[in-house]
């Protein structure tokens, strides 16, 4: 019988209708975790669902657009009142924005951008915060870039949003220290995902890891047995 170190734990992961957030999901439950998935996607949502059974997990879906403020604030309340309980955090969903000279951004796309990247970040930690905690060891992990450490022309909108995260996740990381809970941020680098094919149009997909050869490494974070707070673990 395949090991079930998660079983029992409850996970909630954003954007996981494709890409890194559904590889996640799947590994989350391939583990025994029961994931609660958020995206804006209900097909997408449910093709995720169909791969968790298809290794013997069961998830709960929660289509849900996450610049829509204030009711990510009910997340929390609503998973404690299905599961009574939350152990795993998983911030995957993101946006690129516009590839655009910081002069030229619109209003609108740093809105939007910020919501999803940034502000929807600290609503979890908010509505999620009291669950973690209470966990026998709660772990969150937020999905940074590389572009905050080296940034490059045009890409400010998505760098700065990525910075802000950082800053606040390891801000939360260090108010954790005295619990059992624990936040960690991590970079995959270079992935066959749908954002980085905006970003490189011209890309040959094929020749990029697809997700699944990461997410094995971001749900290590997620396993009781995981101390990182505070870091950003560059996974290439």
């Amino acid at each position: 019988m395949t090991p079930r170190p998660l079983e029992g734990r409850v996970a909630l992961v954003t954007g996981a209708s494709r890409g890194i957030g559904a590889a996640v999901a799947v590994e989350l439950a391939r583990r025994g975790a029961h994931p609660v998935l958020i995206a804006r996607t209900q097909g997408g949502l449910e093709e995720t669902d169909d791969a968790i059974r298809a290794v013997g997990g069961q998830a709960t879906l929660l289509p849900f657009d996450l610049r829509q403020g204030e009711k990510i604030d009910t997340i929390g309340p609503s998973i404690h009142a299905r599961f009574g309980r939350l152990d795993i955090l998983v911030h995957n969903a993101g946006v690129l924005g516009t590839l655009t000279p910081v002069a030229h951004i619109q209003p609108r796309d740093f809105s939007e951008t910020l919501a999803v990247n940034f502000a929807a970040a600290w609503r979890l930690i908010r509505t999620c915060d009291a669950l973690l905690r209470a966990s026998d060891a709660g772990r969150a992990v937020f999905l940074t870039t590389g572009r905050v450490a080296r940034p490059k022309a045009y890409w400010g909108m998505y760098g700065a949003s990525k910075a802000a995260l950082e800053h606040l996740v390891r801000t939360w990381a260090a108010e954790l220290v005295t619990t059992k809970a624990r936040a960690a941020l991590v970079d995959p680098g270079i992935v066959r995902t749908h954002m980085r094919a905006q970003a490189m149009p011209g890309e040959d997909p094929s020749t990029l890891p697809p997700p699944e050869q990461v997410a094995p490494a971001i749900v290590d974070l997620c396993a009781p047995a995981s101390q990182e707070n505070g870091s950003v673990i560059r996974l290439t």
